[in-house]
């Protein structure tokens, strides 16, 4: 556990108290305490008696208390003074904080679970009792949210993820390795992929305005229940890796709205070349220059309209159907027909991916 989380507490109760208080490890050394520049001191103690389960302790005009393990206690708190007020406020401060840490590892081992499922390495059964235990909601709505940072970070990119999602019960932050974070974030029932989109762009833009870190990030789909994290976990990974090929401009993709590419980015590399041979003529494809390719793009963005691709090429209609016509001469395909049009959008999206796996 983190000792920024005592000291924390100790800062917000510190007005409340005149004597210098803190809390001791079982090296007894200061790692918390109202006086910042003792943090770090080693407090001279008997340390056998300060460290007795749930027993209060003096000794050189210190009031002790342990607290943490119950049957070994990890921390004590300390506090000047030796009278009857003295150890009374030990007993407190100790309770209070043994409530904190007890909090904070239960939530440590929530998400600790919740990276396990997530990564699969949690059996079935483990699941469903390892979730009641740790008193999981089942039947929450949930979706992963995968950010991949373009360049490895600091510890500074996971805190401010996490800082932005306080909700400890219900979302959860993992630190997957020093480029991938994910969020495990509860939603409504009734969410959109359109409103995860919108969470993961503000995130994006958050990133980038206090750390100029910038990030690419997957969306899994909205699950129910625990088990199938690990799904949506794996659908935000897919997502992001599919983006790099069809999608390099945008920064925030769900799995829900990849379409076709999804299905392409899962096929081998052996039947994606027989489509290509199988469609057109020997290397017809590769024989487009850039100016055909561009052309063909703003037609089909313009929904295979001739006269709305030509006003925005500024070309004459003609123009644009004799280039349609050297397209239909060389590949064998009439993008004006809507069938056609489709065997050719699919084999631009094959090609693009084969030349993306060439070249990994």
């Amino acid at each position: 556990m983190s000792n920024r989380i005592f000291q924390n507490a100790i800062h917000q109760m510190s007005d409340s108290f005149s004597s210098v208080f803190g809390v001791i490890d079982e090296t007894c050394n200061i790692v918390a305490c109202s006086n910042l520049s003792r943090i770090g001191e080693l407090l001279s103690c008997p340390v056998e008696e300060v460290f007795i389960p749930n027993t209060s302790f003096t000794a050189n005009g210190y009031s002790f208390h342990s607290f943490g393990n119950p049957a070994s206690p990890e921390f004590a708190v300390f506090i000047e003074g030796v009278d009857e007020d003295a150890q009374k406020y030990a007993n407190i401060l100790a309770q209070s904080l043994g409530c904190i840490k007890q909090f904070y590892d239960e939530k440590f081992d929530k998400t600790n679970f919740i990276k396990n499922v997530m990564t699969d390495n949690c059996l079935p059964g483990e699941i469903f009792e390892r979730s009641h235990e740790l008193h999981l909601d089942e039947d929450a709505s949930r979706a992963v949210l995968l950010l991949r940072l373009n360049e490895p970070a600091d510890i500074a990119v996971f805190d401010l993820v996490r800082g932005l999602f306080p909700y400890t019960n219900r979302d959860f932050v993992v630190n997957i390795n020093d480029t991938d974070i994910a969020l495990i974030k509860e939603v409504r029932p009734d969410t959109q992929t359109k409103d995860l989109e919108l969470l993961a762009r503000s995130i994006v833009d958050a990133l980038g305005a206090n750390l100029y870190a910038n990030a690419r990030v997957g969306i899994g789909t909205i699950i129910v229940g625990i088990k199938d994290i690990a799904r949506s976990y794996k659908e935000a990974q897919t997502a992001i890796s599919v983006s790099k090929v069809f999608a390099t401009e945008k920064v925030v993709v769900s799995y829900d709205n990849l379409g076709i590419a999804r299905l392409i980015y899962q096929l081998p590399v052996a039947l994606c070349e027989s489509f290509l041979n199988e469609f057109f003529r020997r290397d017809s494809i590769e024989s487009l220059d850039q100016e055909t390719l561009f052309t063909i793009h703003k037609f089909f963005e313009n929904k295979l309209n001739v006269s709305e691709t030509s006003r925005k090429l500024f070309v004459h209609r003609n123009t644009l159907v004799y280039r349609l016509e050297k397209i239909r001469n060389l590949t064998g395909l009439d993008l004006r027909e809507f069938d056609d049009a489709i065997v050719f959008k699919i084999a631009l999206m094959v090609k693009k991916y084969l030349d993306t796996r060439h070249l990994s």
